[in-house]
């Protein structure tokens, strides 16, 4: 089968969150079962020059959008056997950012456009385009007119995955001509119009032949207001066409045995390396060296969402349980203020690295004991899995991801500790039953690590989800 998957960020070229990974390996994992799988991403001005200097220049062409014709070139790189194809226009993408100007709209519409038209330069015909997120929503929408003028894309079938709901790509109506290049058809109730304006993600879900989100719990819970932002009235309209697929990971990346990253390596037989990583993690953040005493973690963006206002509000009563803290992550000025204080009140307890380092987070997920991630949403998260593959026994709330990957202390296969509402008490509580689990019973604490580590979190499951989708679109 062939298999186009168009994407706003794709790891390991440029990243700023899990979509990058996301198209960084589901490709692979569809590749690695015999298909020819390609990839279409903006030529960022961040994509590095190694990355750049194994390109191949293949050709230009201007794309038609609206009234304007800007150019397009293309260029080529093949890795772990799939074909990545880099859209290059350095008015839209020679820029210190990837998203957060004022122009997006107009730089994603350029983008989409330049995927439909990039498969009538090509030799080879899709069978499946596969579109994420409202960076890349106009791509199944052009798809309805273009697969009647592009040969190669005559029997395409699509495929819109929503990573966040809640980043819609919502525009004026008076936009839909001038900048986006569709006519005023396109926008009623089943496609674009949303309250008066344009909503690019509304349209894709009506317009794309199948829509997936990355958890079948996610998936339920955009039929409720409070995780849909207010697309929930279609989501239930186009429920017969909409399902949840997990996210996996990347299990060679994230792999204590292999010593990447890590002051010594562990596997679940052999847990010993993993209080080597302890020490070097508290010696690294300021942390008091104390083996027995449980270190939590939080590795994340410092925003509301991801529940740092329970973690605020119980942050006197987690540090009275005698355990030692580090956050990392940069976000909103009150949490970092907070962990600030929180670091100067508990010296050599609290650690506040407010920054990111992906260097710093693998040794945080080795080296701590508990990951507490109290997210009001999370559609999938890969921190919670990142987490146990390191034998780092997370703490979550039960939304999106964590509540299909995280199997709490009590039922069959446990692997981390749950809470289901949005409670700063509950959640302290919760990480108090885990800090006694700790302290009053190795042996299972063992358990729960070697089930943690073992759970298979790869993309070999998930990717033949997506193939049955595919093959059902497609009849093959």
């Amino acid at each position: 089968m062939n298999i186009l998957f168009a994407a706003s960020e794709v790891a390991p070229f440029i990243k700023t969150g899990g979509l990058a990974d996301v198209a960084g390996s589901l490709p692979q994992a569809l590749a690695a079962q015999g298909h020819d799988v390609r990839v279409v991403l903006p030529l960022y001005e961040g994509v590095g020059q190694p990355w750049r200097e194994q390109m191949d220049f293949l050709f230009h062409f201007h794309v038609i959008l609206a009234w304007r014709t800007p150019y397009c070139g293309v260029f080529s790189l093949r890795k772990d056997g799939v074909t990545y194809y880099f859209i290059d226009n350095e008015y839209y993408f020679k820029r210190n950012q990837l998203y957060g100007h004022y122009d997006d709209g107009e730089r994603f519409a350029f983008f989409s456009r330049a995927v439909i038209e990039l498969c009538g330069h090509l030799d080879w015909r899709p069978d499946i385009l596969h579109a994420n997120d409202w960076q890349t929503a106009l791509v199944p929408i052009y798809l309805l007119e273009a697969k009647y003028y592009i040969p190669q894309l005559s029997g395409t079938r699509s495929v819109f995955t929503i990573h966040n709901i809640e980043y819609q790509g919502r525009y004026g109506k008076e936009l839909l001509v001038d900048l986006f290049g569709l006519n005023e058809s396109y926008f009623n109730e089943k496609m674009l119009a949303y309250y008066g304006d344009i909503n690019l993600m509304k349209g894709a879900i009506y317009a794309a032949d199948f829509v997936t989100t990355v958890s079948p719990t996610y998936a339920q819970e955009l039929h409720y207001a409070f995780y849909a932002h207010g697309l929930e009235g279609v989501i239930a309209d186009c429920q017969s066409k909409i399902t949840g697929i997990l996210n996996g990971l990347d299990v060679a990346l994230y792999d204590p045995s292999n010593g990447q990253g890590v002051p010594a390596s562990y596997t679940p037989a052999k847990l010993a390396g993993k209080k080597e990583c302890k020490r070097a993690l508290q010696q690294a953040v300021g942390l008091k060296e104390a083996p027995d005493v449980p270190v939590i973690a939080c590795v994340s963006r410092l925003v509301s969402h991801k529940g740092f206002d329970l973690v605020t509000a119980a942050l006197h009563d987690i540090m009275a349980m005698d355990v030692q803290m580090v956050v990392l992550g940069t976000g909103d000025w009150k949490y970092e203020e907070a962990f600030r204080s929180a670091a100067a009140q508990y010296p050599g307890r609290f650690s506040a690295q407010l920054m990111y380092s992906a260097a710093l987070s693998t040794a945080i997920y080795a080296g701590a004991d508990l990951f507490l991630m109290p997210s009001v949403s999370e559609p999938c998260g890969l921190s919670q899995m990142i987490a146990m593959r390191y034998g780092t026994l997370p703490i979550v709330r039960e939304t999106g991801g964590l509540r299909d990957t995280v199997i709490p202390v009590g039922l069959p296969d446990a692997r981390g500790f749950t809470f289901s509402d949005i409670n700063a008490h509950d959640m302290a509580h919760v990480i108090w039953e885990a800090t006694q689990l700790y302290r009053n019973d190795p042996k299972q604490w063992k358990k729960l690590q070697k089930t943690a580590m073992t759970t298979d979190f790869s993309w070999n499951g998930p990717a033949k989800e997506y193939l049955g989708i595919y093959n059902r679109l497609t009849g093959k």
